[in-house]
């Protein structure tokens, strides 16, 4: 019913925002993937959004990117996984990543984001399979296995999945997992 908003940032208090659309506040669910990028306050935003209704609520998710809104909506398909699960698994997971993580079948991965068990993890990776565009993640080169191996090992270390993954991009695309680690551990005590 809403497919995009286009309006002022008015307020943001994780994960919800209000954005001023003609003198009309839509409050606005969003992950936390797209609050981190979203403009200052007072600034002009534009989502694309998801309306869901229910017999005790109406609630509008914003997305600043298609991909974003596509996966949301693949989730919610999911029997079990209702749409708060499916922001919470966008927040602790970028797309890629989470593309990457049911190519590979990895649910050690999804277990990691918070209200994901087991039973649900392996749900989600036979439902996604081949739903996410698989050639986005397709990480069939031995260059995208040390990459994965690198950043695991920084999680390992104590650094955040984003942080790991920020490292990883200043990396040279054919680097070893040795040496990859060393380099990555160089630019995050920057």
């Amino acid at each position: 019913m809403i497919g995009r908003l286009s309006g002022t940032l008015a307020e943001k208090s994780p994960p919800t925002l209000l954005v001023d659309v003609g003198g009309v506040g839509y409050e606005v669910d969003v992950p936390m993937s797209t609050f981190y990028n979203l403009p200052a306050l007072g600034e002009r935003v534009t989502l694309l959004t998801h309306f869901v209704v229910r017999e005790d609520a109406q609630t509008l998710y914003g997305f600043l990117t298609a991909g974003e809104r596509a996966t949301f909506r693949e989730l919610v398909k999911i029997s079990g996984v209702g749409p708060r699960t499916a922001l919470a698994i966008l927040s602790g997971l970028s797309v890629a990543d989470l593309a990457q993580a049911v190519a590979t079948q990895s649910g050690a991965r999804l277990v990691k984001v918070p209200g994901i068990g087991k039973k649900t993890a392996e749900r989600l990776l036979l439902e996604l399979k081949g739903k996410l565009g698989d050639a986005v993640a397709a990480p069939a080169s031995v260059a995208g296995e040390a990459q994965a191996d690198i950043v695991q090992a920084l999680v390992a270390l104590g650094y955040h999945e984003r942080e790991a993954s920020a490292a990883l991009k200043a990396l040279p695309a054919d680097v070893g997992v040795a040496e990859g680690i060393k380099l990555a551990l160089k630019a995050l005590s920057k």
